[in-house]
C-alpha cells in the first residue's frame, strides 16, 4: 500500500478516521452507507457500491451506493440485482477473487450493474468480502471515470469491508437479543451432569446414570440401540469424561471394510505380509494405546476377527498381520451394535465367549420416539449449529413447525432429526422455520400405531408444554403467558399430562 499510494501517511490517517466513524455507527444501514462513502473517498473514485448476499445465498442485493459525492436513495439502493446478469460480479463472487481493471472496455466487460452517465466508466476494483467463517458474504466495488490504477487500495478496502460486515452482524445479534422472546433464544449448553449430551427425558437420565457408573471403571461397554440413536456420541462422552480423556479416541466401523482390510486396519501389519504391504504399519489398537477404541457395528465382525478380538480383550496383546510375536496394548474397548447379539449367538454367527466379554456393562440407547420430549430441544440445538456453520443469524421457529416436529415418530432417530433441521435451515429464506421447510414422510408404521387420536394429541401437547417450561426455566407464570393460557389452566394441563417438576 505504501509503495502504490501517493502520500501514504495521509491515507493511513484518513483510513483510521473512517474506522472510528464506522465503529460509532448504531445500525446496519449507517454502516453500509458509511462503507461506500469511505471507499469512494479513500480511493478518490466517483462510484462506490456494496452488494450483499441474501439469507439463501441465491441473490445479490445492492445494499448501498455512493455516486458523485452523494448517497443514493435507499429505495433505489435496495433493489435486488441478479448477479447472474453481471459476469464481473459473478466472477468475484463465485471464484472469491479480486478484480482490478485499470482500462475498463465496455465491449469486453459488460457493466450493466454500473450506473449510466454521460461519460463511460474507465477503471474498476471489485473486492469479495468474507465473514468470520471465511465464506463470501458480499462485494465492495469502486469505479472511476478516469483510467486509474486501483490495485493499491485493495487490501485496505477489503479489511475495511470485513470490519463493517462484522460490526453489522454484531449489531444484528445485539438487536435480536433485546427484542427476541425467550421462546426463540437458543437452548443453553448442556451441563456437565449430562456429559455433553442433549436430553432431559427419563430415558436419557437413565443413560446418564449408567455412563456415570463406568467412567472411572475399566470395564468393557456395549452400546445397543437403533441406528441413529447416537452411539458414537455416547462412546465419546465415556472417553472424554473418563480417566483416559488425555489419550486418543479412535473409532472404526466394522461393517465398513472387507475382512482382509479390516484385520490389517485393526491389528496392523508387517512389511511383506501381503501384496502392497511395503512397510510396517501400526493398527488402530496401537493408535488407541492408553485411550479408547470404539468398534461400531461389532455384530458384523467376521468370525476370524472375533477370535483375534477376544484374545486382545483377554490377554491385552496384539499380533500384527504377518508378525510372529505379540506386543501389549492398554486399550479400553467400547463396542456398539444395532443388532441383537444374543440372537446372533443363538444362530452361531457370533462367539458366545466374545459376547459375554463385550457385554460386561450394556447400555441401551432409547429411540427418539421414546424420548419425544427431547425432540424440540434437539431441533433447536441443530438449527443453532447449522446457522452458525452457515454464518447466518439464528432462525426463528414457527409454532406450526414445532407442533409438526413434536408429533412425528422419527424412524431415523436423532440422525434423521439432524438432517431434517439442517435441510430446513438451508431452505429457510425469511428467517423463520415453517412446516413446509420440513420433509416429514409418513410411513406405514405411523398408521399402525397403537395410539388413538386422543393419545397422539396428548403426546404433542405434552411435548410442547415441556419445551415451553424448560425454556422458561420452570417458571410456570412466564410459560403460561407465553402460551396464552391462564396459570390455573396450565397447572391443570400439567397435572392431566403427568408433567412434574422432575421432568423439567
Amino acid at each position: 500500500m505504501f509503495a502504490c499510494i501517493p502520500q501514504p501517511l495521509r491515507y493511513a490517517e484518513a483510513l483510521l478516521g473512517h474506522y472510528a466513524r464506522l465503529a460509532r455507527a448504531s445500525g446496519a444501514g449507517a454502516l453500509q452507507d458509511g462503507l461506500v462513502q469511505a471507499a469512494t473517498q479513500l480511493a478518490a473514485c466517483e462510484l462506490g457500491q456494496l452488494y450483499l448476499l441474501d439469507a439463501g445465498h441465491s441473490r445479490l442485493e445492492l445494499a448501498a451506493q455512493w455516486l458523485d459525492g452523494r448517497l443514493q436513495p435507499r429505495e433505489t439502493a435496495s433493489l435486488p440485482s441478479d448477479y447472474d446478469a453481471g459476469q464481473l460480479l459473478q466472477y468475484c463472487l463465485c471464484q472469491n477473487r479480486r478484480l482490478c481493471l485499470d482500462e475498463l472496455d465496455a465491449s469486453l466487460y459488460p457493466g450493466d450493474f454500473l450506473p449510466e452517465g454521460s461519460k463511460p466508466w474507465r477503471s474498476l476494483l471489485c473486492l469479495p468480502l468474507t465473514n468470520g467463517q471465511g465464506q463470501v458474504a458480499g462485494l465492495l466495488l469502486v469505479a472511476s471515470r478516469r483510467a486509474r490504477a486501483l490495485q493499491g487500495f485493495a487490501d485496505s478496502l477489503a479489511q475495511l469491508g470485513a470490519f463493517v460486515l462484522a460490526q453489522r452482524r454484531l449489531l444484528g445479534r445485539l438487536h435480536a437479543s433485546q427484542i427476541e422472546p425467550a421462546a426463540e433464544r437458543p437452548a443453553a449448553l448442556p451441563s456437565a451432569s449430562d456429559y455433553g449430551l442433549i436430553g432431559d427425558s427419563r430415558a436419557m437420565r437413565d443413560v446418564y446414570r449408567l455412563i456415570g457408573k463406568v467412567l472411572h471403571n475399566p470395564v468393557g461397554v456395549l452400546l445397543t440401540g437403533e441406528t441413529g440413536t447416537g452411539k458414537e456420541l455416547v462412546a465419546r462422552a465415556i472417553h472424554d469424561c473418563g480417566l483416559r480423556r488425555s489419550k486418543a479416541f479412535v473409532a472404526q466401523n466394522c461393517a465398513a471394510l472387507p475382512e482382509s482390510l479390516l484385520e490389517s486396519e485393526l491389528f496392523g501389519c508387517r512389511k511383506g505380509a501381503f501384496s502392497g504391504a511395503d512397510r510396517d504399519r501400526p493398527g488402530l489398537f496401537d493408535a488407541a494405546d492408553g485411550g479408547t477404541l470404539f468398534l461400531d457395528e461389532v455384530g458384523d465382525l467376521p468370525p476370524l476377527l472375533q477370535a483375534k478380538l477376544l484374545r486382545v480383550l483377554q490377554e491385552g496383546e496384539v499380533r500384527p498381520l504377518g508378525a510372529t510375536a505379540t506386543h501389549r496394548v492398554d486399550v479400553r474397548i467400547v463396542a456398539a451394535t444395532h443388532r441383537d447379539l444374543r440372537a446372533l449367538v443363538e444362530q452361531g454367527r457370533f462367539r458366545e465367549d466374545l459376547f459375554y466379554r463385550l457385554a460386561h456393562f450394556p447400555i441401551e440407547l432409547p429411540p427418539l420416539r421414546e424420548r419425544d420430549e427431547d425432540i424440540l430441544r434437539l431441533a433447536r440445538h441443530f438449527a443453532a449449529k447449522a446457522c452458525a456453520f452457515l454464518g447466518r443469524d439464528a432462525c426463528r421457529w414457527s409454532d406450526a413447525a414445532l407442533e409438526q416436529l413434536a408429533g412425528y415418530a422419527f424412524p431415523g432417530n436423532v440422525r434423521e432429526l439432524k438432517g431434517l433441521v439442517e435441510r430446513a435451515v438451508l431452505l429457510c429464506e425469511g428467517g423463520e422455520l415453517l412446516p413446509e421447510h420440513f420433509d416429514l414422510r409418513r410411513g406405514p408404521e405411523d398408521n399402525d400405531s397403537t395410539l388413538n387420536l386422543r393419545q397422539r394429541l396428548e403426546r404433542v401437547e405434552r411435548n410442547l408444554l415441556l419445551d415451553c417450561l424448560r425454556k422458561n426455566g420452570g417458571n410456570q407464570s412466564q410459560a403460561a403467558r407465553e402460551l396464552g393460557l391462564p396459570r390455573r389452566t396450565l397447572l391443570y394441563r400439567m397435572e392431566r399430562l403427568n408433567i412434574r417438576a422432575a421432568d423439567l
